[in-house]
């Protein structure tokens, strides 16, 4: 794979400085330039078709249901009655399409900052919104989420920050005031979780969220799950409420899981339950 003429057919990632992946491209959908990143679409032999934004994977057809399941059934299926969600970012509506399996869901607003990125995603990659763009709970729109979450005044029961890594447009969601703004959107016992990164290569990003949810919410944390095409160890996702629905027991999730009457290919009150047992090494990431 270091013959350059070998490399031509391969998208290479160099999120990380030192360690990196490569994914075969068999052939290119889409390759373009918006205002705010590069994108490209390509298909996998394994992971199927597969997006990046500046050379990072951001989705694919093939694994993406672990990270998208696992950032709405688990705060929605711990809150036990939400009917308000708030989506920042997935514009491949990904997210947008596992929230809409709940029919308790009432409305679900997504602020996407690149409306580029959901008409293509509409065209190349309607396979992981399945839908979801269409169906009527849904207001999209289209506007920096930064900025959405500081001027907008409604609330919201669970609020989900599926965020670029902490470079370019997705840097200010990283940010102390942000996270103190979607607070500030959270109803009464609501639940505000994000993408935090690979704690073995991104340590410091879940760190510094993690810093900020202690000075925010009563109850803190994170929990993990594996998705093969995020490299380097589980992803973790940060969770912060001012309730005590982290703690909810096994029985209780598994008569809401079974009253939602949704189909999953990885969440299950066990799995979720067991997502929150930290290996010691992200513990010790958590102030």
């Amino acid at each position: 794979m270091s013959d350059p003429e070998t490399m031509r057919d391969w998208s290479v990632e160099r999120l990380h400085q030192d360690h990196g992946q490569a994914l075969r491209v068999a052939q290119m959908h889409y390759d373009s330039e918006t205002d705010h990143q590069r994108l490209l679409v390509f298909e996998n032999p394994t992971f199927g078709r597969i997006l990046t934004l500046d050379g990072v994977v951001q989705v694919t057809e093939a694994d993406n249901f672990i990270y998208h399941e696992m950032l709405t059934h688990v705060p929605i299926l711990a809150h036990g009655a939400a009917k308000r969600v708030l989506i920042v970012g997935g514009g491949d509506g990904g997210m947008a399409r596992e929230v809409l399996k709940h029919d308790s869901i009432e409305q679900v607003t997504m602020v996407e900052i690149d409306a580029g990125v959901v008409d293509f995603s509409k065209k190349y990659l309607a396979a992981i919104s399945d839908g979801a763009f269409d169906d009527l709970r849904l207001d999209l729109v289209i506007n920096d989420g930064a900025v959405f979450m500081k001027q907008n005044a409604d609330v919201y029961d669970v609020i989900i920050i599926d965020s670029t890594d902490p470079v370019g447009p997705g840097e200010v969601l990283f940010t102390d005031h942000f996270y103190g703004h979607a607070k500030a959107r959270l109803a009464e016992g609501g639940i505000l979780v994000t993408q935090n990164g690979v704690p073995f290569l991104q340590g410091d990003e879940l760190t510094g969220t993690m810093r900020a949810f202690k000075t925010l919410f009563s109850d803190y944390s994170c929990y993990l799950a594996s998705i093969p095409t995020y490299a380097g160890g589980p992803m973790a996702f940060g969770w912060g409420s001012d309730s005590n629905a982290r703690h909810v027991d096994l029985t209780t999730l598994e008569a809401r899981f079974k009253a939602a009457g949704i189909s999953t290919d990885y969440y299950t009150p066990e799995v979720h339950r067991g997502a929150f047992a930290l290996p010691p090494f992200v513990a010790r990431l958590i102030p």
